[in-house]
């Protein structure tokens, strides 16, 4: 097992929503709590979980801005991922699918135009909140392939902080193993044998727009 990763497998686990996803996180980082970490969230999904840890870690939240690269044959499918330096990550699942170089260049360029839009909708009048010298907790709702967050470790590594926490409610058992290679530490509840995709294990899992997580980050409750 890689030093520093938590894993208790609950096979089948069902979350009410993602209140209750924050609760079952919020125990396992309970070693954080009154040490002022640095919640960053991967919009919009996870907004509402990184709130809530946020107050119960005493912390403050913020947003690690990445954008998952979309397959040519399913926009759903993640082939890869990019963060708001450029940075890329390729999952080998592309090659194997046939995604050439001319297509990634391309979907790179479209949602590296999203992140800088989405940067200017969601934090105008300030700046990233800087997690050098901090704890950072990475946190999504879920982990299917982990090209995102894979993309989020790097994008927060790259900037210094003093330990790096990925937290996530659920994940792909393969998937968590490989971001935990990148992560100080990686929290998960559940990582069922019979992972088909992040919904699966939600009763209620509605799709956060983009008021409800502007809202969150301006510290709306």
């Amino acid at each position: 097992m890689t030093p520093g990763f938590f894993q208790n497998a609950m096979s089948g686990h069902l979350y009410k929503d993602r209140a209750d996803a924050a609760a079952a996180l919020a125990l396992l980082l309970a070693e954080y709590k009154d040490r002022h970490p640095l919640i960053l969230a991967i919009p919009r999904g996870a907004l509402p979980i990184g709130k809530i840890l946020a107050e119960k870690l005493h912390g403050e939240l913020d947003i690690v801005l990445v954008h998952k690269l979309r397959a040519p044959f399913s926009p759903e499918f993640a082939i890869g991922a990019i963060d708001e330096t450029g940075w890329t990550y390729i999952a080998p699942s592309a090659r194997e699918f046939g995604v050439g170089t001319d297509f990634i260049e391309e979907e790179k360029l479209r949602q590296m135009a999203a992140l800088k839009s989405r940067r200017q909708q969601y934090t105008p009048h300030r700046s990233p909140i800087d997690p050098k010298g901090r704890i950072a907790i990475i946190v999504d709702d879920g982990l299917a392939t982990g090209a995102t967050m894979i993309a989020a470790l790097h994008a927060a590594r790259a900037r210094q902080p003093a330990e790096l926490v990925c937290a996530v409610p659920v994940a792909a058992a393969d998937s968590l193993k490989r971001v935990a290679a990148l992560a100080d530490k990686t929290v998960c509840p559940s990582t069922p044998a019979d992972f088909m995709s992040v919904a699966q294990y939600y009763r209620h899992f509605p799709q956060v727009e983009d008021d409800e997580a502007i809202r969150l980050l301006s510290g709306g409750a």
